[in-house]
């Protein structure tokens, strides 16, 4: 794609031999005269690459670039100077230049600092159009929900996502989501154009979790011949995701308090001390209330991280989510596996609502894949599905305690299984005065599943 450049330099015949240089290359280019000219230009045309000429009348070529990276920290700014004033490019250097050329270079010399220039501008295109996307994969919006507790809980999630440092704690049981929640946090936050880094604490062992967390120098240990920065820093300015941190040593724990209360940490086998700018976004499966009782988690650490809570409630508590879920993992396994398949029948939908779903969402999407991987195309029927869901149907019926209903004077007759629950749904029906939305609630069914029931009833 094009780019623009900017060019303030003093000497009119520089700006020209530089301008078609740069034309030349596909750039669309600005050119200032002075310092002043060339912040006015950098406001109005936000350019993607200045040239920036350190020996300027009025504001010199220091002060400017200071002041452009007050604006935009990212801005990619390549000094100019005689060869005397390398000093001073060195010192732009160190305020966030890109590279420096010393007058007069040649054109190869700028070309090798434009290509590589153009690469980092590509690379982050890239990266902006990739969190583009994941906004929109990853957005409350998105979520799928009728449950009460978890449309609560989305709300303070939204609004705590809005404030870039405060820490959030996710609680629910594994498969519920916890990870997709922290994703839509990130992208919903001031700190969406910056890194999102996740990582699994229950999958490393402690002292490789360790060095993956603050990084370490040279001889740290046996292997690290070269340094390495941890998720740490490489998260500055974004959001760091630890999922399952109740598996986190005490050691670990301990230098993640430090990060928490100051902001800083160092290193593995380093001395510096290294500050950190991120939002803290953790995740767990377990209760730490009593792993702090158990003297498995530090007490101060969970109230370091419990500055919001949030709670996903599990599948077997959100039934009334469960076919419109499974309907939305249909149609994206559908685009997924090259498949077409319609939806579930009455009979398939109501095996997945009355099921425990002990691996909540995470599962849920596993049965649909293998039903949709061994099952011919079209609506998903109850037989399709796998034979535990079936089973478990089964045995829960098999287990309820039934009253007998009394239909004659002598007791007599008896009603079956589906007339009783056709009597059932009509008694409660009359009684919330057939608000469908009141009677699901107490049947502990979907409004769509009793529109089925419903209509079935009136077609027999």
């Amino acid at each position: 794609m094009p780019y623009s450049a900017l060019i303030i330099d003093d000497e009119e015949l520089t700006l020209r031999t530089i301008s078609r240089g740069l034309r030349q290359d596909g750039f669309e280019v600005f050119t200032a005269l002075s310092g002043e000219d060339g912040l006015k230009l950098f406001h109005e045309e936000k350019p993607d690459l200045i040239l920036l000429d350190i020996v300027l009348p009025g504001i010199d070529g220091v002060e400017v670039l200071r002041q452009i990276k007050q604006a935009n920290p990212t801005a990619i700014v390549v000094m100019m100077s005689a060869y005397h004033m390398v000093e001073r490019a060195v010192e732009a250097m160190k305020l966030g230049a890109f590279d420096y050329l010393v007058k007069p270079f040649p054109r190869d010399d700028m070309m090798a600092v434009l290509q590589r220039a153009e690469e980092v501008l590509t690379l982050r295109v890239r990266v902006r159009d990739s969190v583009e996307s994941e906004k929109g994969r990853y957005n409350f919006g998105r979520v799928i929900t009728h449950n009460q507790v978890t449309i609560k809980m989305l709300e303070v999630a939204r609004k705590a996502a809005e404030s870039d440092h405060t820490t959030i704690l996710i609680q629910g049981e594994s498969g519920t989501g916890k990870g997709v929640l922290a994703r839509a946090i990130h992208y919903a936050s001031p700190r969406s154009a910056m890194p999102l880094l996740e990582l699994n604490c229950a999958a490393l062992p402690d002292a490789l979790l360790e060095s993956e967390l603050f990084g370490y120098e040279p001889g740290a240990f046996t292997d690290a011949r070269r340094r390495k920065e941890g998720l740490l820093e490489r998260a500055s300015g974004g959001t760091l995701f630890l999922d399952e941190i109740a598996n986190m040593s005490a050691s670990v724990q301990a230098k993640m308090l430090r990060v928490l209360e100051e902001g800083t940490f160092m290193r593995l086998g380093g001395t510096a001390t290294i500050k950190v700018d991120i939002r803290l976004v953790a995740a767990t499966n377990d209760q730490l209330r009593n792993a702090i009782t158990q003297g498995r988690f530090r007490e101060d650490l969970y109230y370091r991280l419990n500055v919001v809570q949030l709670y996903i409630p599990p599948l077997r508590e959100r039934r009334e989510d469960i076919v419109p879920l499974a309907l939305e993992i249909l149609q994206h396994l559908n685009h997924e596996l090259k498949k077409n398949f319609t939806g579930f029948s009455h009979g398939a939908a109501d095996l997945l609502e009355q099921y425990h779903w002990p691996g909540n969402i995470r599962e849920l999407r596993n049965v649909i894949e293998r039903t949709m991987i061994l099952t011919p195309e079209g609506e998903v029927e109850a037989d399709h599905l796998p034979e535990e869901i079936r089973d478990q149907h089964e045995e829960k019926r098999a287990g309820e305690p039934f009253s007998v209903v009394d239909i004659s004077p002598t007791g007599e007759q008896f009603l079956s299984l589906r007339e009783m629950e056709d009597h059932y749904i009509d008694q409660v029906l009359a009684a919330t005065r057939n608000n469908k939305t009141q009677a699901s609630r107490i049947l502990g069914i979907h409004p769509t599943s009793l529109q089925r029931r419903l209509k079935g009833k009136s077609s027999e």
